[in-house]
């Protein structure tokens, strides 16, 4: 259960495209205070604390699975229709043919995002969610089983389109990027600051559309660094293209990171060995 919204998370449904739907009862707790009267706000917040707690431990376990065999994961969040399965798709058509390429598709519902992403010449899982609102640890650590990505390889966790709940569960990324449209509007920054906060990445997608809607691009920029003075903002268009190469070098720049952190932690395994 998510403690945010309330949704829950018993019907989780883990599928690879073309093989079998699996359902998975989930072992988290699920206790639901009862008592509504002075102590329920306590009771509920220690219980958000717990489940949280459960995740990150999780999430540790996922990154350091990641670690071991170099795989640079990419959490990508936004809202519905922002083009984060657009950008995944050319992602995969340009950068495809140089290194492995997953992906782990959350929706509550379908797999057509799933079947996208395999047409477009990637491995997927799709996890459907049911009522639930986004992705945690343990969807990750299932799907990167059924996946096994290859050492070195790029994973994309495409969450749950929500700008809420996703900003709170490390599932074990290395990096987490929001995507939004010139379409949605320039405010989001302020209207959802946990996400931006949390945020290494905004993307702001289909500029190619500016001249035609009320969209500020600096003053998304400001808001986003005002609550987090390290973010990086990245306009571009899928469907033109245009900046879209920025994006590759923002990938590769990661990806980079990931390898110097590996070969750090195995010459420090090495060294605590002798």
């Amino acid at each position: 259960m998510c403690l945010t919204c309330g949704c829950g998370s018993d019907d989780v449904r883990l599928s690879v495209p073309g093989g079998h739907a699996h359902d998975h009862a989930h072992d988290h707790p699920h206790d639901h205070p009862h008592d509504q009267g002075e102590g329920h706000e306590h009771e509920t917040l220690v219980l958000e604390e717990r489940l949280l707690a459960k995740n990150d431990h999780l999430a540790a376990h996922v990154r350091a699975f990641l670690a071991t065999r170099r795989i640079t994961a990419v959490n990508l969040m936004s809202s519905p229709g922002s083009g984060k399965t657009s950008l995944l798709e050319r992602t995969i058509a340009d950068l495809g043919g140089s290194r492995e390429i997953c992906v782990v598709e959350g929706d509550q519902e379908t797999a057509f995002d799933a079947d996208r992403i395999t047409r477009a010449g990637a491995r997927a899982v799709q996890v459907n969610t049911g009522s639930g609102c986004h992705l945690d640890a343990d969807m990750a650590g299932r799907s990167l089983h059924a996946l096994d990505p290859g050492p070195g390889s790029l994973l994309f966790v495409e969450n749950v389109g929500n700008l809420v709940c996703p900003a709170l569960f490390d599932v074990g990324e290395h990096a987490r990027v929001v995507v939004v449209s010139v379409t949605e509007g320039d405010d989001k920054p302020l209207k959802y600051p946990t996400m931006f906060a949390a945020a290494d990445l905004v993307v702001v997608n289909k500029i190619d559309l500016l001249p035609h809607v009320d969209f500020d691009l600096p003053r998304l920029h400001e808001q986003a660094r005002s609550l987090n003075r390290d973010v990086a903002v990245l306009p571009l268009s899928v469907r033109t293209g245009e900046r879209v190469g920025d994006w590759y070098a923002w990938l590769d720049a990661r990806a980079a990171r990931v390898g110097d952190t590996a070969e750090e932690g195995a010459r420090h395994g090495a060294a605590v060995g002798t």
